[in-house]
């Protein structure tokens, strides 16, 4: 048996509360050690391995690409998922450190449900600001849809992790491959789940020469 968590971070801390045996592959976005599921990226250790997609560390590059975009862009309107914290607060950290060598200013906003993005929308159709940001979060990337519509409906220039946002209508994104990342997971887990079964033979083998 293996567990497989990818691009689930919070299935994957759970995953390794639960057990310390079985196996655990998982795909996170954050610093795996940070997060206390290995010991060190060289020499994981315990029972979990997997992949590191490196979102957080590429989210000043990303508010680069958007200054480029948008040179002009003074007021960029940032939302985190505060559920998410270790994403919500590494993002607010990063870009609030990254913004003022840009000449940008960062306002935060905060969305946990559909309701919620709504809102934040309003407020920026009050505040307008230059530009929106949005952090790295699975519940961010499965709401695509609704950003892409009520961007374009706001006239909001806006910048995504994921690829699948602009396939339905945002204008740019910078980010892992989240697909690529799924199949590395699965890779993985193959590699993990064939090393186990050649173990057991190995033990089969040595059981009927001492017999």
């Amino acid at each position: 048996m293996i567990i497989a968590t990818p691009g689930f971070q919070s299935a994957a801390l759970a995953a390794k509360a639960a057990t310390a045996t079985i196996p655990i592959v998982f795909g996170v976005g954050d610093d795996p050690v940070k997060l206390g599921l290995v010991s060190s990226l060289a020499h994981p250790g315990g029972n979990a391995t997997g992949i590191n997609s490196f979102v957080q560390e590429v989210l000043t590059k990303r508010l680069r690409l958007l200054h480029e975009l948008l040179p002009r862009a003074v007021r960029v309107a940032v939302i985190v998922n505060p559920s998410n914290a270790s994403s919500s607060e590494t993002t607010i950290h990063t870009l609030k450190e990254s913004a003022p060598a840009l000449g940008m200013r960062i306002d935060i906003f905060k969305a946990t449900t559909i309701a919620e993005i709504d809102a934040g929308f309003a407020a920026f159709s009050r505040e307008r600001p230059d530009a929106l940001f949005v952090a790295p979060d699975g519940f961010m990337t499965s709401r695509g849809v609704q950003f892409a519509t009520l961007a374009a409906r706001h006239a909001i220039p806006a910048c995504y992790t994921s690829r699948d946002v602009v396939s339905v209508g945002g204008p740019m994104s910078y980010g892992t491959d989240l697909t690529d990342m799924f199949r590395q997971a699965g890779v993985y887990a193959g590699r993990y789940s064939q090393g186990r079964q050649a173990r057991r033979s190995c033990r089969v083998a040595a059981n009927s020469i001492s017999s």
